[in-house]
């Protein structure tokens, strides 16, 4: 996998897991994503900031700091399509 995949992968798991605590797979699979972002790309830290319509992911590698920027809309997508089905609610 990508590292720009599974920093996506892992950004959008991390909202899901945030916005529904008591989802425990999705903690496991943000577990799973950081996991594999040390593991397998080298990655030393890792955190997100926002602003109106990105959200920021800055990372570091070998010692090197950078930033991948990926659309607020689409992170957020996938907890708008856990919420809007039914089977994943309890409400």
């Amino acid at each position: 996998m990508r590292l720009e995949d599974a920093l996506f992968n892992w950004l959008q798991i991390k909202i899901v897991a945030e916005a529904r605590q008591d989802d425990h797979a999705a903690e496991e699979t943000r577990l799973f994503f950081e996991e594999i972002i040390r593991d397998d790309h080298a990655v030393t830290s890792f955190e997100t900031t926002e602003d109106e319509t990105m959200v920021h992911i800055h990372y570091e590698v070998e010692g090197k700091r950078k930033r991948l920027m990926f659309d607020k809309e689409s992170v957020e997508q996938l907890l708008h399509d856990i919420n809007s089905n039914p089977k994943y609610n309890n409400q």
